[in-house]
Protein backbone atom coordinates (compact mmCIF):
# COMPACT_ATOMS: atom_id res chain seq x y z
CA UNK A 1 0.00 0.00 0.00
CA UNK A 2 0.99 3.28 -0.55
CA UNK A 3 2.80 4.98 2.66
CA UNK A 4 0.77 7.98 3.49
CA UNK A 5 3.52 10.13 5.23
CA UNK A 6 3.33 12.65 3.11
CA UNK A 7 0.05 13.56 4.12
CA UNK A 8 -0.05 16.76 6.51
CA UNK A 9 -0.81 15.84 10.57
CA UNK A 10 -3.93 15.22 11.37
CA UNK A 11 -3.07 15.47 15.28
CA UNK A 12 -1.16 18.35 16.45
CA UNK A 13 -0.67 19.73 19.84
CA UNK A 14 0.28 23.85 20.37
CA UNK A 15 1.38 25.40 22.80
CA UNK A 16 -0.30 22.77 25.51
CA UNK A 17 0.03 23.58 28.90
CA UNK A 18 -1.96 20.90 31.64
CA UNK A 19 -1.09 19.14 34.72
CA UNK A 20 -3.14 18.18 37.42
CA UNK A 21 -4.85 20.73 40.77
CA UNK A 22 -2.30 23.49 41.00
CA UNK A 23 0.65 21.36 39.31
CA UNK A 24 1.57 22.08 35.94
CA UNK A 25 3.23 19.23 34.14
CA UNK A 26 3.16 20.91 30.24
CA UNK A 27 4.82 23.93 29.60
CA UNK A 28 3.91 25.36 25.82
CA UNK A 29 4.79 22.06 23.98
CA UNK A 30 4.15 21.89 20.18
CA UNK A 31 3.80 18.48 19.02
CA UNK A 32 2.45 17.19 15.80
CA UNK A 33 2.06 13.50 15.17
CA UNK A 34 3.45 12.40 11.55
CA UNK A 35 1.28 10.28 9.59
CA UNK A 36 1.69 6.17 8.95
CA UNK A 37 4.38 6.21 11.48
CA UNK A 38 5.26 5.29 14.77
CA UNK A 39 5.76 8.09 17.00
CA UNK A 40 7.38 7.16 20.87
CA UNK A 41 6.81 9.65 23.87
CA UNK A 42 10.11 8.89 25.67
CA UNK A 43 11.63 10.84 28.96
CA UNK A 44 12.06 10.53 32.66
CA UNK A 45 9.41 9.77 35.33
CA UNK A 46 7.21 13.06 35.75
CA UNK A 47 8.63 14.14 32.43
CA UNK A 48 5.06 14.89 31.01
CA UNK A 49 5.21 11.79 28.46
CA UNK A 50 1.37 10.54 29.82
CA UNK A 51 0.25 13.73 30.84
CA UNK A 52 1.30 14.41 27.06
CA UNK A 53 -0.73 11.72 25.34
CA UNK A 54 -4.09 12.03 27.86
CA UNK A 55 -4.38 15.60 26.34
CA UNK A 56 -3.82 14.96 22.92
CA UNK A 57 -6.23 11.90 23.64
CA UNK A 58 -8.77 14.21 24.96
CA UNK A 59 -8.71 12.50 28.27
CA UNK A 60 -7.20 15.73 30.16
CA UNK A 61 -8.27 18.92 29.49
CA UNK A 62 -5.32 21.47 28.90
CA UNK A 63 -5.40 24.59 30.98
CA UNK A 64 -3.49 26.50 27.89
CA UNK A 65 -3.60 25.71 24.03
CA UNK A 66 -4.95 23.58 21.72
CA UNK A 67 -5.68 19.74 20.25
CA UNK A 68 -6.60 19.84 16.76
CA UNK A 69 -7.84 16.59 14.48
CA UNK A 70 -8.58 17.13 11.43
CA UNK A 71 -8.11 21.18 11.62
CA UNK A 72 -10.69 20.85 15.08
CA UNK A 73 -10.45 21.74 18.60
CA UNK A 74 -10.51 17.83 19.77
CA UNK A 75 -11.70 19.45 23.27
CA UNK A 76 -14.78 21.05 21.63
CA UNK A 77 -15.41 17.93 19.69
CA UNK A 78 -18.41 15.37 20.39
CA UNK A 79 -17.04 12.25 22.31
CA UNK A 80 -18.47 9.78 19.56
CA UNK A 81 -16.95 11.60 16.60
CA UNK A 82 -13.69 11.83 17.79
CA UNK A 83 -14.09 8.31 18.97
CA UNK A 84 -14.89 7.25 15.58
CA UNK A 85 -11.34 8.82 14.51
CA UNK A 86 -9.32 8.46 17.62
CA UNK A 87 -8.78 4.59 19.90
CA UNK A 88 -7.26 5.50 22.83
CA UNK A 89 -5.43 2.34 25.16
CA UNK A 90 -4.91 3.81 28.77
CA UNK A 91 -2.37 2.18 30.97
CA UNK A 92 -3.45 -0.42 32.70
CA UNK A 93 -6.82 -0.61 31.08
CA UNK A 94 -9.15 -3.30 33.53
CA UNK A 95 -12.10 -4.90 32.10
CA UNK A 96 -15.62 -5.92 33.47
CA UNK A 97 -15.22 -9.01 35.42
CA UNK A 98 -16.03 -12.36 33.33
CA UNK A 99 -16.18 -10.25 30.28
CA UNK A 100 -15.63 -12.62 26.91
CA UNK A 101 -12.31 -11.40 24.73
CA UNK A 102 -15.25 -11.44 21.89
CA UNK A 103 -17.30 -9.03 24.14
CA UNK A 104 -14.18 -6.97 25.11
CA UNK A 105 -13.49 -6.36 21.39
CA UNK A 106 -16.70 -5.57 20.27
CA UNK A 107 -16.84 -2.61 22.50
CA UNK A 108 -14.64 -1.10 20.15
CA UNK A 109 -17.79 -1.04 17.92
CA UNK A 110 -19.44 1.36 20.36
CA UNK A 111 -18.48 4.56 18.18
CA UNK A 112 -20.14 3.37 15.45
CA UNK A 113 -23.61 2.03 17.17
CA UNK A 114 -26.04 4.76 17.55
CA UNK A 115 -29.37 4.10 19.37
CA UNK A 116 -31.24 3.71 16.08
CA UNK A 117 -28.16 2.51 13.91
CA UNK A 118 -26.62 -0.91 14.18
CA UNK A 119 -24.86 -2.89 11.47
CA UNK A 120 -24.27 -6.30 12.96
CA UNK A 121 -22.66 -7.21 9.81
CA UNK A 122 -20.43 -4.60 9.75
CA UNK A 123 -19.69 -5.19 13.46
CA UNK A 124 -18.97 -8.72 13.26
CA UNK A 125 -16.64 -8.52 10.45
CA UNK A 126 -14.74 -5.76 12.48
CA UNK A 127 -14.21 -7.98 15.27
CA UNK A 128 -13.23 -10.96 13.23
CA UNK A 129 -10.46 -9.25 11.73
CA UNK A 130 -9.14 -7.35 14.71
CA UNK A 131 -8.84 -10.37 16.55
CA UNK A 132 -7.56 -12.52 13.80
CA UNK A 133 -4.42 -9.63 13.20
CA UNK A 134 -3.74 -9.54 16.55
CA UNK A 135 -4.01 -13.46 16.82
CA UNK A 136 -5.83 -13.78 19.59
CA UNK A 137 -8.93 -15.63 17.63
CA UNK A 138 -8.15 -18.69 19.41
CA UNK A 139 -9.19 -17.42 22.77
CA UNK A 140 -12.70 -15.59 21.55
CA UNK A 141 -15.06 -17.29 24.33
CA UNK A 142 -12.40 -17.44 27.00
CA UNK A 143 -12.51 -14.70 29.87
CA UNK A 144 -10.35 -12.00 29.57
CA UNK A 145 -9.20 -12.06 33.62
CA UNK A 146 -8.00 -15.46 32.77
CA UNK A 147 -5.51 -14.74 30.17
CA UNK A 148 -2.03 -13.87 30.56
CA UNK A 149 -0.69 -10.03 30.45
CA UNK A 150 0.50 -10.63 26.83
CA UNK A 151 -2.48 -12.17 25.66
CA UNK A 152 -4.81 -9.38 27.26
CA UNK A 153 -2.96 -6.56 25.96
CA UNK A 154 -3.22 -8.14 22.79
CA UNK A 155 -7.16 -8.20 23.51
CA UNK A 156 -7.09 -4.50 24.33
CA UNK A 157 -5.11 -4.10 21.28
CA UNK A 158 -7.71 -6.02 19.59
CA UNK A 159 -10.37 -3.83 21.01
CA UNK A 160 -8.85 -0.58 19.35
CA UNK A 161 -8.57 -1.53 16.27
CA UNK A 162 -12.02 -2.62 15.88
CA UNK A 163 -12.65 0.72 16.47
CA UNK A 164 -11.49 0.93 13.04
CA UNK A 165 -9.78 4.43 13.52
CA UNK A 166 -6.45 5.11 11.93
CA UNK A 167 -4.95 7.35 14.95
CA UNK A 168 -4.12 5.22 17.70
CA UNK A 169 -2.74 6.21 21.14
CA UNK A 170 -1.21 3.76 23.75
CA UNK A 171 0.14 4.51 27.11
CA UNK A 172 3.03 2.38 27.91
CA UNK A 173 1.36 -1.03 26.26
CA UNK A 174 4.18 -2.96 27.42
CA UNK A 175 4.99 -2.54 31.03
CA UNK A 176 5.02 -5.35 33.48
CA UNK A 177 5.32 -7.64 30.58
CA UNK A 178 8.21 -9.83 29.85
CA UNK A 179 10.78 -9.17 27.14
CA UNK A 180 9.67 -11.63 24.27
CA UNK A 181 6.12 -10.31 25.04
CA UNK A 182 7.14 -6.65 24.58
CA UNK A 183 8.68 -6.98 21.31
CA UNK A 184 5.79 -9.06 20.19
CA UNK A 185 3.52 -6.29 20.69
CA UNK A 186 6.20 -3.69 19.09
CA UNK A 187 6.54 -6.23 16.36
CA UNK A 188 2.51 -6.23 16.14
CA UNK A 189 2.18 -2.28 16.56
CA UNK A 190 4.74 -1.52 14.14
CA UNK A 191 2.63 -3.63 11.06
CA UNK A 192 0.04 -1.52 11.72
CA UNK A 193 1.80 1.41 10.91
CA UNK A 194 3.59 0.24 7.63
CA UNK A 195 1.16 -2.51 6.52
CA UNK A 196 -2.41 -0.57 7.58
CA UNK A 197 -0.80 3.10 7.30
CA UNK A 198 -2.30 3.66 11.08
CA UNK A 199 -0.79 6.42 13.02
CA UNK A 200 0.36 5.35 16.36
CA UNK A 201 1.67 7.39 19.40
CA UNK A 202 3.14 5.09 22.13
CA UNK A 203 4.57 6.25 25.06
CA UNK A 204 7.54 3.66 26.51
CA UNK A 205 9.86 3.50 29.15
CA UNK A 206 12.89 1.03 27.27
CA UNK A 207 15.13 3.27 25.75
CA UNK A 208 16.77 0.46 23.94
CA UNK A 209 13.15 -1.13 22.09
CA UNK A 210 11.86 2.59 21.63
CA UNK A 211 14.77 3.26 19.19
CA UNK A 212 14.81 -0.20 17.78
CA UNK A 213 10.45 0.21 16.40
CA UNK A 214 9.99 4.17 16.69
CA UNK A 215 9.71 5.86 13.19
CA UNK A 216 10.03 9.12 14.93
CA UNK A 217 11.45 9.68 18.59
CA UNK A 218 10.13 12.32 21.18
CA UNK A 219 12.23 12.95 23.83
CA UNK A 220 10.23 15.15 27.18
CA UNK A 221 12.50 16.10 29.98
CA UNK A 222 10.62 19.05 32.48
CA UNK A 223 7.07 19.52 30.70
CA UNK A 224 8.64 20.23 27.31
CA UNK A 225 10.20 18.36 24.12
CA UNK A 226 13.75 18.42 23.83
CA UNK A 227 14.74 17.30 20.71
CA UNK A 228 12.44 14.98 18.11
CA UNK A 229 13.34 13.67 14.85
CA UNK A 230 14.13 9.74 13.41
CA UNK A 231 16.28 7.55 16.08
CA UNK A 232 19.30 7.90 13.90
CA UNK A 233 19.57 11.72 14.60
CA UNK A 234 18.03 11.93 18.11
CA UNK A 235 19.00 9.05 19.99
CA UNK A 236 22.79 10.02 21.26
CA UNK A 237 24.53 10.00 24.07
CA UNK A 238 24.08 13.96 24.03
CA UNK A 239 20.43 13.41 24.09
CA UNK A 240 20.53 10.96 26.79
CA UNK A 241 22.34 12.62 28.92
CA UNK A 242 20.31 15.61 28.47
CA UNK A 243 17.28 14.37 28.68
CA UNK A 244 17.65 11.12 31.25
CA UNK A 245 21.18 12.15 32.83
CA UNK A 246 22.47 9.04 31.72
CA UNK A 247 26.21 8.15 31.00
CA UNK A 248 26.03 6.15 27.85
CA UNK A 249 27.58 4.53 25.26
CA UNK A 250 25.56 4.55 21.69
CA UNK A 251 26.68 1.61 19.23
CA UNK A 252 24.69 0.30 16.19
CA UNK A 253 22.84 -2.68 15.73
CA UNK A 254 24.90 -3.90 13.00
CA UNK A 255 21.89 -6.12 11.17
CA UNK A 256 19.58 -3.41 11.71
CA UNK A 257 21.08 -0.39 12.13
CA UNK A 258 18.97 0.76 15.33
CA UNK A 259 21.05 2.95 17.77
CA UNK A 260 21.61 1.16 21.19
CA UNK A 261 22.36 2.61 24.16
CA UNK A 262 25.09 0.79 26.60
CA UNK A 263 25.18 2.99 30.29
CA UNK A 264 29.14 3.52 31.02
CA UNK A 265 30.28 1.83 33.90
CA UNK A 266 31.72 3.96 36.83
CA UNK A 267 33.81 0.76 37.78
CA UNK A 268 35.07 -1.08 34.89
CA UNK A 269 36.53 -3.84 37.50
CA UNK A 270 35.54 -5.70 40.44
CA UNK A 271 39.40 -5.11 41.87
CA UNK A 272 38.95 -1.47 40.80
CA UNK A 273 35.38 -1.36 42.84
CA UNK A 274 36.68 -2.97 45.64
CA UNK A 275 39.93 -0.40 45.73
CA UNK A 276 37.55 2.23 46.19
CA UNK A 277 35.59 0.68 49.04
CA UNK A 278 38.57 0.08 51.08
CA UNK A 279 39.82 3.85 50.60
CA UNK A 280 36.22 5.20 51.98
CA UNK A 281 36.56 2.52 54.18
CA UNK A 282 40.12 4.05 55.33
CA UNK A 283 38.60 7.92 55.09
CA UNK A 284 36.32 6.84 57.57
CA UNK A 285 38.21 5.97 60.18
CA UNK A 286 40.53 8.86 59.88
Amino acid sequence: MTHPSHQPPRLTGEALQAGYDTRRVLDGVDIAIEEGKLTVLLGPNGSGKSTLLKTLARTLTPSGGHVYLDGKDIHRSKTREVAKRLGILPQGPVAPEGLSVTQLVGMGRFPHQGLWQKNAQQDAEAIREAMAYTHVTEFAERNVDALSGGQRQRCWIAMVLAQQTDLILLDEPTTFLDLKVQVDLLELLSRLAHEKGRTLLLVLHDLNLAAAYADQLVMMCDGRIVTSGVPSEVFTAPNLKRVFDLDAHVIHDPESGSPICVPRKRYQTFTELNAVGSSLIIDSNA
